[in-house]
């Protein structure tokens, strides 16, 4: 009886050693082969897209900016006071914005006061110039007077004593000469006043210049639009939007824009890794946040060659252009969009999900089931959008595969695939021998 039980224990065991094992495996198949976990290889086209956000904005706008000449009239920066509110619709010549003037008032004072400084310089160098040119004419008439007197003085000396004969020429000589000098002081004198005159002539016109740019800058302060159109409010450098208290310069002078509403365009930023794939020209398909039930087409036409670090972002992005084909009366600019930027498309395709793909060693493989087995296959992968991937080489479009590794996955051996140029046959053959039942 020992006998027997021992060797009814030992029969169970040997059932229960190579049952369970099999039982296993059966199972791992059945997870294996459940619909939700098992997918087709695909034929058909295959598309690339990269999704970005973006921002409409108008191709063409007109620019509502601070008065021009601020710099020379010493104006660097100046705060709007008041403007309209954005979106709102104006005729040319209406009010758009009003800058602070307590900037420019002090300015206009300064140059009030030298300007009255220049002018009472400007008319006192008159009056010197006036005065002096008088008292050498007269001195000079005064020496023409003398010069005739000693002419008459040698005339009569003719008939006196030799000393006094020469005595007269010698006066007659000095006066002469005495007129010749004060004549040519005289020229002097002249030319001196005149350079003097233009002097203060040209800081009394330089001040006159200054009050007056001063002055249109003063009324340049009430921004009127220079076209009809919509307001929109002119974005700083870092993004946010213009708007009562915000800070003006001169080397950044824009209040507000009135854009062409009839050509928009999508401003929207691609990461460093995405960049590569983007080109001008490639098609994009336009959505609109304020909605989502319409649908625009694009073309890229511009792709930033620098990239540049923009707020509330780790990366840095580039700038990417997208112009809306479509004409359309409800674009407006500032309305968020999405583009998905067509990449790369092609029109006859074997691709997968990408779950479906597994990496080891540098070496694709995928799990395809293989009648009642499932084999390790490897695979050359293409291109891949954010869902699936093209497979070139190794997949066939009957084949199914598993989008998560069997429960004995550990122990399948990678079936390779043939070298390029190897007879058909044979490739079959050594795949074959290398997908045996063990595995």
């Amino acid at each position: 009886m020992r006998f027997l039980d021992t060797r009814r224990h030992r029969i169970a065991a040997a059932v229960l050693a190579i049952g369970l094992p099999g039982a296993w495996l059966l199972a791992g198949e059945r997870r294996a082969a459940d619909p939700s976990m098992v997918a087709p290889v695909k034929r058909g086209q295959f598309t690339v897209t990269v999704s970005t956000a973006g921002e409409l904005r108008a191709r063409q706008s007109v620019q509502i900016t601070a008065p021009p000449g601020t710099q020379q009239a010493g104006v660097y920066q100046m705060k709007i006071s008041s403007i309209v509110p954005e979106g709102t619709v104006v005729k040319q010549g209406d009010v758009v914005a009003e800058l602070d003037r307590s900037i420019v008032a002090p300015k206009l004072q300064e140059v009030s006061l030298a300007l009255q400084k220049a002018e009472a310089q400007y008319e006192q160098a008159m009056l010197d110039s006036t005065l002096n040119l008088s008292t050498a004419r007269e001195n000079i008439r005064s020496m023409e007077l003398a010069l005739e007197e000693k002419r008459l003085a040698k005339e009569q000396a003719v008939y006196e004593a030799p000393t006094v004969k020469r005595q007269a020429e010698i006066d007659y000589e000095k006066a002469e000469r005495a007129l010749a000098q004060a004549k040519s002081d005289y020229e002097t004198k002249t030319e001196q006043a005149r350079a003097k005159m233009r002097e203060v002539g040209a800081d009394v016109s330089r001040q006159r210049g200054l009050l007056k740019n001063i002055q249109d800058v003063m009324a340049g302060f009430t921004i009127k639009a220079p076209a009809p159109g919509m307001v929109i409010y002119a974005k700083e450098w870092n993004g946010k939007k213009r708007t009562t208290g915000s800070q003006v310069t001169a080397w950044d002078p824009s209040v507000a824009t009135l854009p062409d509403l009839t050509q928009m365009e999508s401003v929207t930023y691609v990461n460093e890794i995405d960049v590569r794939k983007i080109a001008v020209g490639q098609p994009v398909a336009i959505t609109l946040d304020a909605d989502p039930s319409k649908g625009l087409t694009g073309k890229v036409t511009s792709v930033a060659n620098v990239g540049e670090q923009r707020p509330n972002a780790d990366a840095k992005v580039f700038e990417v252009k997208v112009r809306v084909e479509q004409s359309d009366s409800t674009l407006r600019p500032g309305m968020t969009s999405g583009n998905a930027i067509e990449t790369l498309k092609v029109a006859e395709a074997l691709y997968v999900p990408i779950e479906a793909l597994g990496s080891e060693a540098g070496v694709s493989f995928v799990y395809k089931q293989a009648g009642g087995r499932v084999l390790k296959q490897e695979v050359v992968p293409g291109a891949m959008n954010d869902d699936e991937v093209i497979i070139a080489r190794g997949l066939g479009v009957d084949d199914r595969l598993l989008l998560s590794p069997p429960a004995n996955h550990t122990r399948l051996t990678l079936v390779r695939l043939p070298a390029p140029g190897t007879n058909v046959a044979t490739a079959r053959g050594d795949t074959g021998k290398r997908a045996s039942p063990r595995d």
